[in-house]
C-alpha cells in the first residue's frame, strides 16, 4: 500500500501528491512519483516549507542538476538555484525551459516563496495531449516539421507594474549576454514514455526552411492547440508549495496579473537528453556552444 494519494487535479494534466514529505521518500516511493510524473506531467505538493538544500536534493532524486540558467546567475552560494523574481522580470508567455541548447532539462521544480495574495499563478499545459487534439492532416505535417529555438528574442515584456527597470534591464542583459540557435522537432518522442507532443513554445521562432512569416503563421496554429483549456492546468501558489513538471512533455506560463505585489520563487532543473523527433534524428545546434558551463549532459563540441 502507498503512504500517500495521488489525486487528479484536471482530466488530461495535473495531480496533487498527498501525504509525501520530499525530504522522506524512499526508493519505493519516489519510484511511485516518478511513474505518477509521466503520466500526469505535473505533480504539486502542498505545504512542504522546504530550504533551498532541500529542494536541491529533491530535484537531484531525478538525475544530475543543471546550473540555473545558461546565462542568468543563481542565487549565491547556489549555483543551480534560479530566482524567479517577478521584481526583476516578467516572462508572461508560454514557454518550455531552455530549449535554446542542444539538451534542454527534462525536469523542472519550483518552490513559492512569497507569494501574492491574488494572481501569479502559474500555468502548465500538456503538449502531448495537444499533439493529440490535431486533425490527422495538420499531424502528419507537423511530424516532419523542426523549428529553431533560439534566446535572443524579446522574452520579457516591458516592465510593469512592480517591475524594477533597472533589475529587468539588468536580467535582460544577462539573458542575451550569450546567443544559442538550436533545431528541435516540432514533434518531439518522449524519451521514457514514447508519446509524441509538440515541443515548441515562445522560444522556437523559425521553421527550419520557412520564412519568418510562414514560420510565425504555423507555429500560432500549433501553439493554440497546446494552450486549449483542457490542456491547461492552474496551479495556485501558497507559500511553501513545492510543483514538478516534466519539461520534455509541457509548456508553462505565469501570468502577469499581481500588480506590483512581490513574487519569488526558486526554480532548479535537472539535465536532460537531446530530443528527437518521429524519425530518430536528434537536435542539432545552429549557433552557440554546447553549454557544457550549464548541463552536464552537452553533447562535445
Amino acid at each position: 500500500m502507498s503512504q500517500f494519494d495521488i489525486r487528479k487535479i484536471g482530466g488530461r494534466i495535473g495531480a496533487e501528491v498527498v501525504g509525501a514529505d520530499v525530504r522522506d521518500l524512499s526508493d519505493r516511493i519516489f519510484g511511485e512519483i516518478h511513474e505518477a510524473l509521466l503520466e500526469h506531467k505535473v505533480l504539486g505538493f502542498r505545504g512542504q516549507d522546504l530550504t533551498d538544500d532541500d529542494q536541491l536534493a529533491f530535484a537531484a532524486k531525478w538525475g544530475e542538476l543543471t546550473g540555473a540558467h545558461p546565462t542568468v546567475p543563481g542565487i549565491d552560494g547556489k549555483r543551480e538555484i534560479l530566482p524567479v523574481d517577478g521584481e526583476a522580470s516578467r516572462a508572461n508567455q508560454w514557454h518550455t525551459d531552455v530549449t535554446f541548447v542542444q539538451t534542454p532539462p527534462k525536469i523542472s521544480t519550483l518552490r513559492g516563496l512569497v507569494v501574492p495574495p491574488y494572481g501569479g499563478n502559474t500555468l502548465i499545459a500538456n503538449t502531448a495531449a495537444a499533439y493529440r487534439d490535431l486533425p490527422d492532416e495538420l499531424r502528419a505535417f507537423a511530424d516532419g516539421l523542426w523549428a529553431v529555438h533560439t534566446n535572443d528574442y524579446d522574452y520579457v515584456k516591458p516592465a510593469a507594474a512592480g517591475v524594477d527597470p533597472a533589475k529587468q534591464a539588468e536580467h535582460r542583459k544577462a539573458f542575451v549576454s550569450q546567443t544559442w540557435k538550436t533545431a528541435h522537432p516540432v514533434v518531439r518522442v518522449h524519451p521514457e514514455s514514447g508519446e509524441r507532443n509538440l515541443f515548441i513554445g515562445g522560444f522556437a521562432q523559425r521553421i527550419v526552411g520557412l520564412s519568418g512569416t510562414e514560420s510565425r503563421a504555423i507555429l500560432d496554429i500549433l501553439q493554440a492547440y497546446v494552450t486549449r483549456p483542457e490542456n491547461v492546468l492552474r496551479w495556485v501558489w501558497s507559500p511553501g508549495d513545492l510543483i514538478v513538471f516534466d519539461n520534455r512533455i509541457t509548456q508553462h506560463y505565469a501570468p502577469d496579473d499581481y500588480g506590483d505585489l512581490p513574487r519569488r520563487l526558486h526554480r532548479v532543473t535537472v539535465a536532460g537528453d537531446v530530443p528527437a523527433g518521429t524519425d530518430g534524428r536528434e537536435s542539432y545546434r545552429v549557433e552557440g556552444d554546447n553549454a557544457a558551463h550549464y548541463t552536464p549532459t552537452a553533447t562535445p563540441s
